[in-house]
């Protein structure tokens, strides 16, 4: 997983996302949001597997009583924050 910042992110992103790699978009240190590559042949399964994902996190943050900054600091490795 690689950390980046958000101005890098939006001068680089093509070449980026097709690095295929897992990317932590940050601000000021702090993470803002993730890319997550999906090997999907077709955009259908790729939509179809974000949804799972997002369900999977809806249930963890339910479930932990954790917020979503919480949430990304402790999925991105920085769990001082």
């Amino acid at each position: 997983m690689r950390h980046v910042g958000v101005r890098e992110f939006k001068d680089q992103a093509t070449s980026m996302m097709s690095a295929g790699e897992t990317l932590v978009i940050e601000r000021h240190g702090t993470p803002i949001g993730f890319f997550v590559p999906v090997e999907a042949k077709d955009r259908e399964a790729g939509r179809a597997a974000l949804g799972r994902l997002g369900d999977v996190i809806a249930g963890a943050l339910a479930v932990t009583r954790v917020d979503e900054e919480t949430m990304a600091r402790e999925i991105a490795g920085d769990v001082a924050g």
